[in-house]
């Protein structure tokens, strides 16, 4: 398969026939050009379109070929790690709306999914695992706090004795219930909202790599074989951002993660290893993420790496994670398995904002692996900013600073991966 069509994942093999766009062969106009086919871009075109705005979009590869299409499909509250950190920078009322911007993210996917009739496989209820017990005492806070913010959804502590109710599985301490967050299938939503954008004007280009930005009053972004003149540049690139924009290419740490689906399981069986179809997720650094798709298949994800470097065997290196929760699968065959980049930042926060010296420029990254509800959010943000809109989510967003990760393009991955290697071990203290 060639490196500009989907990745042989379970998800590009379920989808049939996927549609697909021209690429940019022309001189072209717009108020605002999007560089990103995944949910950042596709969602920031929808907004501005829905406001009236004309909008173009280009995409290098496909529509949904990065994160967005091949990610673990969980929708899950909440918008960055640790929010309380940036106290000093925002105070507590701006600590306040990042907490309730968390929980609206989840509701703009509802929302456009149930508006749009958008076909994606959306199912309710999510899980936290708890690997030990101090971190199930940790939830009944998260609960607390949830309740406090007028969370409308249930939210259940479940101790260990009544695991069984929500997983077949050994070793977890405990588990915390969200049925306000769940799971989808992210091409499907990502195709969705691609015929969505289209429908509400926006112009949308495929194989169109961005090979040169020129700045000005109406920046001029220039593809292979055509250019876009915009008032406004919005780049959503994420992970795949490369060295198109290196100012933000050095906030941003490209990380691999790796997913295996299963064969189809007997639905008795898919019943009992997650008997409320719920997605999960556990406590470790590392992370794994786990749910059964529409067809009871399961997929199983994780193993964030940090070097730069994938494993030579996917299926290999993931079926023995899997089989240490899921031992009863080892006969299972695996059908599919693959690796997709997710953007991290230093401090866990989705940067969104514009360039200081560019201000017509805009962008949004750094998702640490959470932006099937993020980059909802985002797109709405960034349109807010756009049709001039003050007193939203982006300008508490863009008041945070984000630091250059050391080492420049080449050396700043293997740093990071000797300083995780530290808080693992750290952590088995």
């Amino acid at each position: 398969m060639a490196a500009t069509e989907h990745t042989a994942s379970y998800y590009a093999a379920s989808i049939g026939q996927a549609p697909t766009w021209p690429a940019l062969s022309e001189d072209i106009q717009a108020d605002v050009c999007i560089i990103g086919g995944g949910f950042s871009g596709l969602n920031t075109a929808i907004e501005l379109a829905e406001r009236g705005m004309s909008v173009v979009l280009l995409e290098g590869r496909r529509i949904g070929w990065g994160a967005s299409g091949r990610n673990g499909g969980q929708l899950i509250r909440g918008v960055g790690h640790d929010v309380e950190q940036f106290h000093n920078i925002l105070g507590a009322e701006g600590v306040l709306a990042l907490k309730q911007m968390g929980l609206e993210a989840v509701e703009i996917v509802r929302e456009r999914v149930q508006r749009h009739g958008i076909d994606c496989d959306l199912a309710w209820g999510y899980c936290d695992l708890a690997n030990k017990p101090r971190e199930y005492e940790g939830f009944a806070t998260d609960q607390c706090e949830l309740r406090s913010l007028g969370y409308r959804h249930e939210v259940r502590l479940i101790p260990q004795q009544e695991l069984h109710t929500v997983i077949d599985a050994q070793g977890y301490a405990g588990a915390m219930l969200d049925m306000g967050s769940g799971h989808l299938h992210p091409l499907k939503l990502a195709l969705g909202e691609a015929a969505l954008a289209q429908q509400l004007g926006a112009r949308l280009f495929e194989q169109s790599a961005v090979v040169a930005i020129d700045h000005g009053p109406r920046v001029r972004v220039r593809t292979a074989h055509g250019s876009v003149q915009a008032s406004h540049l919005v780049i959503a690139c994420n992970a795949y951002l490369g060295g198109l924009e290196p100012r933000l290419a050095g906030k941003v740490l490209p990380a691999g993660s790796y997913i295996i689906a299963t064969e189809r399981l007997p639905a008795e069986l898919a019943h009992r290893l997650l008997p409320q179809n719920t997605a999960m997720c556990d406590q470790k650094l590392t992370v794994d993420y786990f749910r059964l798709s529409a067809d009871n298949r399961l997929l199983f994800g994780g193993a964030c790496h940090y070097s730069g470097r994938d494993p030579k065997d996917i299926a290999a290196y993931m079926r023995p994670k899997m089989l240490q929760v899921f031992p009863q699968l080892a006969n299972t065959r695996i059908d599919y398995h693959w690796a997709g980049m997710i953007g991290i930042g230093a401090n866990r926060l989705p940067q969104i904002g514009s360039l200081s010296d560019h201000p017509n420029v805009h962008y949004a990254q750094a998702y640490a692996g959470h932006g099937v509800n993020a980059t909802h959010l985002a797109g709405k943000l960034l349109a807010e900013a756009i049709c001039g809109l003050e007193g939203g989510g982006f300008e508490l967003f863009a008041k945070v600073p984000h630091m250059t990760f050391p080492g420049g393009r080449y050396l700043r991955s293997p740093l990071l991966a000797l300083g995780m290697l530290w808080h693992r071990f750290k952590s088995l203290g």
